[in-house]
């Protein structure tokens, strides 16, 4: 690992803004990240678990982590706004 554990959390923070994240680093270099919906509750949009920070040894990878993180969020809140959509449909509310 090139970066130090607080120079890739500020990386990846940084990163998903505006969105309120947190970045955690287990002594294993085991990462878990969490995405929040916004930075007035504590709920949890998206979490990434066992993320190898052994493998986020250069831009690109981290990069790619970011991308597939901001595609999750993405595919979640799709998933969710249909979801809501139908039971519109269904309930007529």
């Amino acid at each position: 690992m090139f970066l130090s554990a607080l120079e890739m959390r500020n990386i990846i923070e940084s990163s998903l803004l505006p969105k309120r994240s947190q970045c955690t680093l287990s002594p294993d270099l085991s990462m878990t990240i969490k995405i929040y919906d916004d930075h007035q509750t504590d709920r949890v949009a998206l979490v990434k678990t066992d993320i190898d920070a052994n493998k986020l040894n250069g831009c690109r990878a981290i990069n790619d982590l970011i991308a597939e993180l901001r595609s999750e969020l993405d595919h979640s809140h799709h998933t969710a706004n249909h979801f809501h959509q139908q039971h519109h449909r269904m309930t007529g509310r």
